[in-house]
């Protein structure tokens, strides 16, 4: 998976879907590096846009086990654990404070839960139903984690159908972090597409919200396109989201192309444009 800054990465993965779906089992492995631009903590920091440029380099390996409970719903346990080291890119001096663990290899070890309740009659492409999910993560020392802390979040999806062709799809994204994280542990805005059009580093701090909305159109000749826009923000607590400059907003289109038939597998190609940066990404399946 290379991208256009140098980053590459390389993914292994997997779900298995035991007995009828009563169980649910994932594991992913992914290696790589990725450059990136640190502004600092918190939406002053991003706005500022005063970048340092760094190189992460590590592992990281997941897993979770879930079983299926009444009313659709699924829960159980994640585990999470890697490696990294993050360098600076550039030698030239920069006013953003440099990481505590700059050059030294960190490792993170956590144990969590997941909670899911999935009503969606396609999960490549869903035209009715919802998706709701909370997930948490605890750092520990006594796991072999350098840095105790924990990590909080919580997604919800609605879907519904304008026409045959038209579906109108909603996203909510929360997250919240407690303890000492590194700078890397806190919520990030810009990743898991949300919300597109940021990129990933400018705004990150203890607290984050996200909410968007995308209109779906399918063309003839397994084409289609898609219009989004939404509006979220960080901070470092929750009651600061009301009184601080840190909102920020996001819009774009994108094209698709129909990979499979029977299951409506899109590959999408979408431009976004934020408050400050816009950006282009691919992927297989919809950003939500």
């Amino acid at each position: 998976m290379p991208s256009d800054n140098g980053s590459r990465a390389f993914a292994v993965g997997g779900q298995l879907f035991i007995k009828q779906d009563t169980y649910r089992v994932t594991a992913t492995f992914v290696q790589g590096n990725l450059n990136y631009n640190l502004y600092g903590i918190g939406a002053a920091a991003g706005n500022a846009g005063i970048k340092l440029p760094l190189k992460q380099e590590g592992a990281v390996c997941l897993g979770e086990f879930l079983r299926r409970l009444r009313w659709k719903f699924f829960a159980g346990a994640r585990v999470l654990t890697g490696h990294s080291d993050v360098t600076q890119r550039s030698a030239a001096v920069s006013p953003v404070p440099l990481p505590p663990d700059l050059g030294l290899s960190t490792s993170l070890t956590s144990l969590g839960f997941i909670v899911q309740r999935d009503t969606r009659p396609n999960r490549f492409y869903p035209t009715t139903g919802s998706f709701l999910e909370f997930k948490s993560d605890f750092f520990a020392n006594a796991l072999g984690s350098k840095y105790s802390f924990q990590s909080y979040r919580t997604t919800f999806n609605k879907y519904g159908s304008l026409s045959r062709n038209q579906v109108l799809a909603y996203n909510a994204f929360f997250c919240a972090t407690g303890g000492e994280p590194p700078f890397y542990g806190n919520c990030i805005y810009g990743t898991s597409n949300e919300l597109r059009g940021y990129v990933a580093g400018r705004y990150l701090d203890r607290y984050m919200v996200a909410t968007q909305l995308e209109y779906r159109l399918v063309l003839p000749k397994r084409f289609g396109v898609v219009g989004f826009g939404g509006i979220g923000g960080v901070a470092p607590g929750a009651r600061e989201f009301f009184r601080n400059e840190g909102f920020l907003p996001a819009g774009g289109g994108g094209v698709r192309f129909m990979l499979s038939k029977t299951y409506h597998l899109n590959l999408r190609a979408d431009l976004a444009a934020g408050k400050n940066e816009h950006t282009f990404t691919m992927g297989v399946s919809e950003a939500f």
